[in-house]
């Protein structure tokens, strides 16, 4: 399988893909869960058409207007439209939603057809003080698309679907321009058929978008090999409620800061990316995955550092701990008993035929000295074609009484034990006082030179109130971050989750000078406002 082969999806307000691949859990699982203290909850999911939405409260004049700018058929405010926008893929987002609670619905939904439409739309509701969420493939997991209402006439989603072009494929500069509302597989496929890949490959490629990628810093599976989306984009175009900022004009430069990297991550606080520019590499001619074991997560550790640190380095480059590798979450038809034991690593080449074949011996070697055991290619291939299958397990673990969370965080290699062992306690404890003793997996994902990050699941039974039972305990995994000095997060953004905690991170003066960007570019506060960064209460 190549991930240009995968189709694009459109997903169901709270269940995560295409219908055609949901998971079902086994019946030897719901035993295993039983004995966990796990109990189906009392209400199943409400349908979507059964989700409570709040009263519109855009006037008849403000929607004509909004319809003006990009046409009648292109602006929507049934039931449908607003379910399918509201908030995005978090735990407690769903758990909302599944509950009935639409409360965060925009009251209407915008599909523009250009950048200069994005603009009218945006000058327009900062003119009538509408809240505006940009929105593209909606998979944020932090409450990114939930701003805040008060003080707003109305909240409006503007959708960049429209937006689903290739502008230009330079082959000689090796860079592509493309619109923010391209989906993942899409431009894959696109960039395929001209011989080139993006080489960024996240576990929502299914149904994010490059806009999304760009929005939120995102980071894929192949980082080690192609880097971050914020490392690939050379130039973006940004619509703004005070006109356009258009950035890029050299792939680097020493004039002045550069704004691109003020762009990339703000999450649509401060305009909306409607295209970027991105760095390409000519599509791989033979890739290959393979599995290693190591006797213990320290020692697996120890060797990603010395590839990443002193070469060969591997496209991919992972590592679960003990708890995960015994789960396989790569594989969730095995969820329940499948790993190898130890700890799983997976390496993955991917270039011409030469090149794949002596990097894999050097990696290899260097594997080798440090301990590691190789399992073969056939475990690195079922890891790559599984780990797009796990995200859908959320669903029927949710639906058995399960809850089911993820977080992440980044540091130097000389805190990463340190870090792992704090957050994996702040976890157990604040569920173990709620009397829900949890699992709580880790994994590597992403490293580098100086350091790498940390991604935890965690897996519990639900009690009567889970979205405060795991608040609590977000809570606490927050503090356990900041205690460490780590970041609050590696390429899940901001969003309000982490809003108040980013704030810690960077400062009083820090928090001024976002600020005073996003007053430059937004004076009205309406975009995405309540994201990224607190608005400044009146008096204030």
């Amino acid at each position: 399988m190549n991930e240009s082969d995968l189709p694009v999806v459109d997903f169901h307000p709270y269940r995560w893909g295409d219908p055609a691949h949901a998971t079902h859990l086994p019946d030897a699982a719901r035993d295993t869960l039983a004995a966990f203290g796990v109990k189906t909850p009392a209400q199943p999911p409400v349908e979507p058409e059964q989700v409570r939405l709040p009263a519109l409260t855009l006037d008849p004049d403000a929607l004509a207007a909004l319809s003006a700018v990009v046409g009648a058929e292109h602006l929507r405010s049934d039931h449908e439209a607003r379910v399918a926008h509201t908030r995005g893929w978090s735990t407690p987002d769903l758990l909302r939603l599944r509950a009935g609670d639409g409360s965060d619905a925009p009251d209407a939904v915008a599909y523009p057809g250009s950048h200069e439409e994005v603009v009218a739309l945006l000058g327009l509701c900062a003119e009538r003080r509408i809240a505006v969420v940009p929105y593209s493939g909606g998979t944020s997991v932090v409450g990114g698309l939930a701003p805040l209402r008060e003080g707003f006439a109305g909240v409006v989603a503007i959708d960049l679907r429209r937006l689903d072009a290739v502008l230009a494929v330079d082959a000689v500069s090796r860079t592509a321009t493309l619109q923010a509302g391209l989906r993942g597989p899409a431009a894959e496929a696109a960039l395929r058929a001209e011989g080139f890949t993006l080489g960024h490959f996240p576990q929502s490629y299914e149904g994010a978008s490059i806009g999304g990628y760009a929005a939120a810093r995102s980071a894929g599976q192949s980082s080690a090999g192609y880097g971050r989306f914020d490392d690939m984009v050379v130039g973006l175009t940004l619509a703004t409620p005070r006109g356009t900022v258009t950035l890029g004009s050299a792939p680097k430069s020493a004039a002045g800061p550069d704004l691109r990297q003020l762009v990339l991550g703000s999450e649509g606080t401060l305009g909306v990316i409607t295209s970027v520019t991105v760095r390409l590499r000519p599509a791989p001619a033979e890739r290959v995955f393979e599995a290693w074991r190591f006797p213990s997560f320290e020692a697996g550790a120890d060797a990603l550092r010395k590839l990443v640190q002193d070469g060969p380095e591997p496209t991919v480059l992972r590592l679960s701990d003990e708890a995960e590798t015994s789960v396989n979450l790569a594989d969730p038809t095995a969820m329940f008993g499948g790993g190898p034991g130890g700890c799983l690593a997976v390496t993955g080449y991917e270039g011409t035929a030469e090149d794949v074949a002596a990097r894999r011996a050097g990696a290899s070697a260097v594997l080798r000295a440090a301990g590691g055991e190789s399992l073969g290619t056939e475990g690195g291939e079922a890891w790559r074609t599984g780990r797009y299958r796990a995200p859908y397990l959320r669903d029927p673990l949710l639906d058995a009484g399960v809850l089911i969370e993820t977080l992440e965080t980044v540091t130097f290699w000389s805190t990463l034990h340190e870090l792992r062992a704090a957050v994996t306690a702040a976890l157990t404890d604040s569920l173990n006082a709620q009397g829900t003793p949890p699992l709580v997996l880790c994994h590597i994902s992403h490293v580098y030179e100086t350091g790498a990050s940390l991604y935890f699941t965690v897996a519990c039974a639900q009690t009567e109130a889970p979205l405060e039972q795991w608040q609590a305990a977000k809570s606490a995994a927050n503090a356990a971050i900041r205690s460490c000095g780590a970041a609050i997060t590696h390429h899940h953004g901001v969003g309000t989750d982490h809003r108040d905690t980013y704030a810690e991170e960077i400062g009083p003066l820090g928090v001024d000078v976002l600020r005073a960007v996003k007053d430059a570019l937004d004076p009205v506060g309406v975009l995405n406002p309540g994201v990224l960064v607190k608005p400044l209460a009146d008096g204030d």
